[in-house]
């Protein structure tokens, strides 16, 4: 893969959508960002040396025209000396020199090009990674948070779950339970005690009436 498609790759990358797809997005973050600055110093040199490159090239350029329209004045010299075979070695230099500058004319145009493209993509990368840097320690505290708030949840379903909270669950049962018998029970001693009295209160009239009958009967005796 060329320089240009790992950074065009990366210009695309969606820094959410990695971390989410990360099992370890801390890692991820800080390898994102470090390959994105090692990838940015390679831009940063590609565009250094594509411009050294272009320079050279109009350097190439401006030498070969001055060479054909050098050769093209020496070919009139000879003309003006009658000396027409020198004439034409010169006219042919100069041609030669002319198809080598449009060459050079079309090297420098597509060098142009390369280089613009190379700024385009630095440009876009540094500011891709200005981003990634703004984002990332939000993203690593969301991530941080979200792992905190797991655990707690974790721990709660544990308690919640556990057997400690079985055990408790139970006593308060037989508490409930215990409680429910015990008010049974006085409820029912409350019953036994109004039948106590009310026997009690009975025998008493049974006892009174014996005793009139009694007295009734020494009564009309005497």
């Amino acid at each position: 893969m060329s320089l240009l498609e790992r950074v065009s790759t990366i210009i695309r990358a969606n820094l959410n959508d990695l971390v989410d797809k990360a099992e370890d997005p801390e890692k991820m973050i800080r390898q994102v960002i470090v390959d994105m600055q090692n990838q940015l110093i390679q831009v940063k040199t590609q565009v250094a040396l594509a411009l050294a490159d272009q320079h050279l090239l109009e350097k190439k350029l401006k030498e070969t025209e001055d060479s054909c329209t050098d050769w093209m004045r020496r070919a009139e010299l000879a003309v003006d000396k009658k000396e027409d075979d020198l004439a034409k070695a010169a006219i042919e230099r100069s041609l030669s020199h002319r198809q080598l500058a449009e060459n050079y004319q079309q090297n420098v145009a597509d060098q142009k090009i390369e280089v613009e493209n190379l700024k385009t993509a630095l440009h876009k990368l540094d500011q891709k990674l200005s981003e990634a840097q703004a984002k990332a320690d939000i993203l690593i505290s969301r991530h941080r948070r979200s792992r905190v708030l797991g655990k707690a949840r974790d721990i709660q379903l544990a308690a919640s779950n556990s057997a400690g909270s079985g055990t408790f669950d139970r006593m308060k049962h037989k508490v409930i339970h215990s409680e429910a018998v015990s008010q049974a029970k006085g409820e029912l001693a409350g019953e036994d005690s109004l039948d106590d009295k009310m026997i009690a209160l009975e025998k008493e009239d049974q006892v009174n009436q014996l005793l009139a009958e009694i007295k009734g009967r020494k009564k009309a005796s005497a």
